[in-house]
């Protein structure tokens, strides 16, 4: 059952943007919503299942993609209000290729993703709008996973560094900013070793280039030496 926590999450989702309130009831039972509360470290969405489509409501997750030795890589990390499972949901595909797993304590929606697609006879007046806004929610994953591309394709892992960071700096609108991981997750995002990492840290902290505490970073624009 939906409560109020719920409706504000969803009143600032990408997906639900714009949607009154008092709506969200009758368009959440024609998605056929289903609510599900996970402890950390459950899978929320795992290799091998059908896809599909998920709303964060509480608590933080990652979508990562394990090999058959139990190497990680996250491809993203998600809070609430956003999706996870969409991309496969409409693309046909038949089981998940990676895993969403839970960092935290979640609250998640579950919707019906080709109901989606496919209105009933008698479709909602917000449904057209749901469409539309989906369309762009895939967009800008997409945005986001070229921008990782871009942050994979550093040669050293300073190089990879430097471009996640001024990234997350361009995105803040500052050079003072907060990313979403922690140290291996760090790591695992930019598959890279996290000892290396840490290191490389270290110094491009003494070379006057960065300063950080924990997850807060601020970029400097001049060497110090």
């Amino acid at each position: 059952m939906i409560n109020f926590d719920d409706l504000d999450v969803l009143a600032v989702s990408l997906l639900f943007a714009g949607i009154e309130k008092k709506s969200l009831d009758r368009l959440l039972a024609c998605l056929d919503a289903r609510w599900v509360q996970s402890e950390k470290g459950a899978y929320l969405l795992q290799v091998g299942d059908k896809p599909r489509l998920g709303v964060l409501l509480s608590g933080q997750a990652q979508i990562i993609r394990e090999d058959f030795w139990g190497n990680r890589s996250v491809l993203a990390q998600i809070g609430p209000g956003e999706l996870f499972g969409e991309a496969f949901c409409f693309a046909g595909v038949t089981s998940l290729p990676l895993s969403v797993q839970a960092q935290t304590a979640t609250r998640q929606l579950f919707l019906a993703g080709e109901k989606l697609l496919n209105p009933c006879e008698r479709p909602c007046p917000f449904h057209t709008q749901l469409i539309r806004q989906m369309i762009a929610v895939l967009a800008g994953k997409n945005v986001m996973l070229t921008g990782k591309i871009a942050h994979m394709s550093g040669k050293t892992t300073r190089d990879k560094l430097l471009s996640y960071l001024s990234a997350q700096a361009d995105l803040a609108g500052s050079p003072a900013f907060t990313i979403p991981f922690d140290r291996q997750g760090l790591a695992d995002y930019l598959a890279v070793d996290r000892s290396a990492m840490s290191a490389v840290l270290s110094q491009m902290r003494d070379q006057g280039l960065i300063a950080y505490r924990k997850n807060r970073f601020i970029l400097l624009k001049e060497s110090q030496d």
